[in-house]
């Protein structure tokens, strides 16, 4: 009896390690990559308790989540032979686990892959830009991240890795240390120099505005005084036909209101003045 007890409990042990060999689990965010003699055979992403056969198939983790990479500082050299270091990073996932598994066995293999088409493709695109376009010019930035985009996706495809790339964006472009003060110096210079310009073309055109306003007064007030003589002209002409009409209408009248004003002129300061007494402007300065 104890003998098929024994035989009993060694088949029910079996049964639960043969049964557990057989049984994997899939979880959510991930491939399982079974694996027949080291040799990769199926890939299954789908989550749930999947079977495999015991002894015989391993199987094998995968992330299949998106990943991000991010690239190492590296010194390139822009189109005009400017050195700037680039810093940049990769959205990548896998798309083909077994063929992941076959070509580069591992997630650290699959990053040294994407890092070598990320630095070949940055180092040609930055090579054919210049460094103000790079720094400067956002559009020309987004264009040039596309383009690196499609590069390094095409030669990965073309390698067959199993490795889709998502995105490829460069976060920082800067100056080696060595060589940032020389190019700040530069470009305080550049910065004088155009401050200097606008001030010369500031003073230029201040001059040009004072000498049409000065040509401009002088001419208003050329203007001005030869109103002015026309108008005291026109007043003067106008006084003398009054005069005239008015000496016309009365000449005794008009005669006597003159001498009265040449009595204001001549004594204005009392001066001491000879006349013969029977000339006529004594007579009315007497009047008799």
């Amino acid at each position: 009896m104890k003998r098929k007890q024994w035989i009993t409990l060694i088949a029910v042990v079996l049964v639960l390690i043969i049964g557990s060999g057989s049984m994997y689990v899939v979880k959510e965010g991930e491939y399982k990559v079974v694996l027949k003699f080291g040799e990769a055979v199926r890939a299954v992403g789908e989550p749930g308790l999947k079977f495999k056969i015991p002894f015989i198939e391993n199987v094998s983790t995968l992330p299949k989540y998106q990943m991000t990479y991010e690239s190492a500082p590296t010194t390139i050299l822009t189109k005009d032979q400017k050195p700037i270091v680039v810093d940049n990073y990769t959205v990548w996932r896998i798309n083909n686990a077994s063929q992941f598994l076959r070509t580069v066995q591992s997630v650290s293999g699959g990053i040294q892959r994407i890092d070598e088409a990320v630095y070949n493709s940055v180092r040609r695109k930055l090579s054919e830009v210049s460094y103000d376009n790079i720094i400067s010019e956002n559009t020309a930035r987004g264009n040039i991240n596309d383009e690196i985009t499609k590069d390094v996706t095409a030669a990965l495809t073309r390698d067959n890795y199993g490795i889709e790339i998502i995105d490829v964006r460069i976060k920082r472009t800067d100056l080696p240390e060595e060589n940032k003060q020389s190019v700040y110096n530069r470009m305080i210079s550049d910065r004088q120099s155009i401050a200097a310009r606008y001030l010369s073309e500031g003073d230029e055109e201040s001059r040009k505005i004072t000498s049409k306003a000065d040509r401009t007064a002088t001419e208003l007030l050329a203007q001005a005084e030869a109103d002015a003589k026309k108008i005291i002209a026109e007043g003067e002409g106008e006084a003398a036909r009054i005069y005239n009409r008015s000496y016309g209408s009365d000449p005794q009248f008009y005669t006597f209101y003159r001498t009265l004003e040449s009595y204001v002129t001549t004594l204005r300061n009392e001066p001491v003045i000879m006349i013969p007494i029977d000339s006529p402007y004594a007579k009315i300065l007497l009047g008799q």
